[in-house]
Parts: structure tokens; sequence; C-alpha cells
């Protein structure tokens, strides 16, 4: 009898956790997401693409997955980002640069020389100032689920060294398709010349462009030391990402599934910071290895970039927005202990 009881209360035990679990699993659907970047299969944006991938497949019960397609298969950040807007495309992980278009704030993240270290850039896009950046997506159509490292950019070239702020004067350089990018650089004394990255190594190797300017671990993967030969630890702008889902997407998402993305997205995002930090301690050495030439600019020289560009930085905080501007100022004092 005692058996037969005991029986009994495990079968109604187990009767009572899948009517629990019934409706949890009823609400999540079969999904892939297409997820476009214009990097190579093997940067670490793209691993961290495929560990999105990853949780998504072990949260759903493999049900949610998210299918990468890497080397601007699916188009360059502008396109994949209308894409997007549109409904025709899922995902894709722009430089934050690509979003000002569309909503100025965003521009603030890109304003040269603004940050010092990773871990202050962390603070900020991780806090209410990067949370109310992402809050104004969904009016244009997107679903921002975080922020991806792309890091401290530097200026790179086939012509010659860098090692005053004067030398990159004349340098035709490829900058981000953005007025932010073309006015820094033109202030620098560069010809700034705007073109997709998916273009750009063609564009080095034929000569039409002298250089450009990207982060060690984008250089590296993209093998621009094939056709670079002088880097310049230049530090002039840190860089983010945006990982982005099409608004129409994420609204036929039912709540549970969209809460599996929302944590695979926060999981996604401490591996790819991880990731790429690790990539680009190594990333600098590979690259000497490769026969690039690496200088760096003297404290000095970096102080003349700045004198240079304080134009470009009250032009800019004021059209992003002097208040938006003094708020992110006013985060980042207090991510250096108000220092």
């Amino acid at each position: 009898m005692q058996f037969n009881s005991l029986a009994k209360s495990l079968a109604l035990a187990a009767t009572l956790l899948a009517a629990f679990a019934a409706p949890v699993a009823a609400q999540v659907k079969e999904h892939t997401f297409k997820v476009g970047i214009g990097l190579s299969d093997d940067h670490p944006q793209a691993q961290a693409v495929r560990h999105f991938a990853e949780r998504l497949q072990a949260k759903s019960g493999g049900k949610m997955n998210a299918k990468l397609f890497a080397s601007g298969a699916l188009g360059n950040d502008v396109s994949m980002t209308s894409a997007l807007r549109g409904g025709t495309l899922e995902m894709t992980i722009p430089d934050s640069s690509t979003l000002m278009s569309l909503i100025k704030p965003f521009g603030v993240l890109n304003l040269p020389l603004t940050f010092n270290t990773e871990a202050e850039a962390d603070a900020l896009l991780d806090g209410p100032f990067g949370q109310k950046l992402l809050a104004m997506l969904p009016d244009k159509g997107l679903i921002g689920l975080g922020f991806w490292e792309n890091g401290f950019r530097h200026v790179t070239n086939s012509r010659r060294p860098i090692n005053t702020a004067d030398d990159l004067a004349g340098l035709k350089l490829r900058v981000i398709q953005s007025p932010l990018f073309l006015d820094t650089f033109n202030a620098l004394g560069t010809n700034a010349t705007p073109m997709p990255f998916t273009e750009l190594y063609t564009a080095m190797e034929q000569k039409a462009v002298d250089g450009q300017e990207n982060p060690p671990a984008t250089i590296l993967a993209s093998k621009f030391y094939e056709v670079q030969k002088h880097l310049v630890l230049s530090r002039h702008m840190y860089s983010a990402w945006v990982l982005l889902m099409s608004k129409k997407t994420w609204d036929g998402l039912s709540a549970d599934e969209k809460k599996i993305v929302q944590e695979a997205a926060r999981e996604a995002t401490v591996f790819e910071r991880k990731t790429i930090r690790a990539f680009s301690e190594t990333a600098l050495g590979e690259l000497k290895k490769a026969g690039m030439q690496i200088t760096e600019l003297p404290a000095a020289e970096q102080a003349k970039l700045r004198t240079k560009l304080q134009p470009v930085l009250a032009k800019y905080g004021k059209e992003f927005g002097e208040e938006t501007t003094s708020e992110m100022m006013g985060e980042l004092a207090k991510a250096r202990g108000g220092k």
C-alpha cells in the first residue's frame, strides 16, 4: 500500500511539473535568426555570434538558433541595419557610429579622445547612459540587446611611419561613412575617404587609399598587414558595436522567447568582451611578426592631436546634444572615481 501511495504521489508530482512546463514549452517556437556581419568568420565578433547561437539553443531546448553570415555576405553595416528596419534580416552588429544618422545621441560614443580605458567604456555602456541610448532604438525599428567591444582605434598606412601628429597630414585614409569620422580625420590633415568596410582591403591593395583606422583585432583578422606596412598606436577613438535585432522579428516573439534572447545576448556580451580583449593583447605581437612597423605617439604628440580636434569636439558635442554630451562626461567622471 505504501508503495502504491508513493507511486501515486510521484505520478501526481510529474503531472504537475509537466503542467507547469507545458505552457513554457508551448511559448517557445522554432526560430533561426540570420546574423549578418561585415567582419571575417574568425574575428572575435563572429566567435561571439556563435556563442550567442549556442546559448540560444541551450536555453530553448534546441528550438532557437542564430546563423552567422560573415565577411559582408549580406551587405555592409548601413545596408544590413536598413534590412533590419525593413524586417528582411533578423540581426546585425554595426559600429555604433552607423546609428548616429538615425539617432544623433549615439554619436557621442565616437567623440575622439573621450575614453581612457575599456573599464570606463563598460561602466558607461552597461549603466543608465548606455541603456538610455538603447531605449531610443525601437522607434527606428530596431531592438538593442547590448554593446559589444570593438576597441581603441589606431591608424595604419602603406606610405610611412607616423611618429608625430603632423605625420598624418596628406595621407588618404578610409574612414567609416560618417560626418564625424570625416571631420575628425580632415582636421588631422588627412584626405578622409568614406568607404564600406567590405571594399577596404581591395582599395588598400590597389593603392586607391593609403590606409585606414581600426582596432588591432580587426587589423589582424582582416589581414591588413598584407597591404599595410605601418601602424601607429594613436588610440584616437574608442569604438563599440551594438547587438541589434529587427523590431519586426522581436515583436513576433513570445515573452518567453524574448527572455531567452535577452539572456543569451547578455552572456554573449560578456564572452565577446573577454574574447576580443584577449585577442587584442596578442594581436600587436602577431602584427609585428607579420612585418608591420609599429610606432606609438608620445604624450606630447597625443596632446597635439587633442588640440587639432578641439573644433570637432565642440561642433559634434553640440550636434549630438549638449545635454547628452554633458551627461556622458558626468558618467565617465563617476567611472573614474571623480578624478
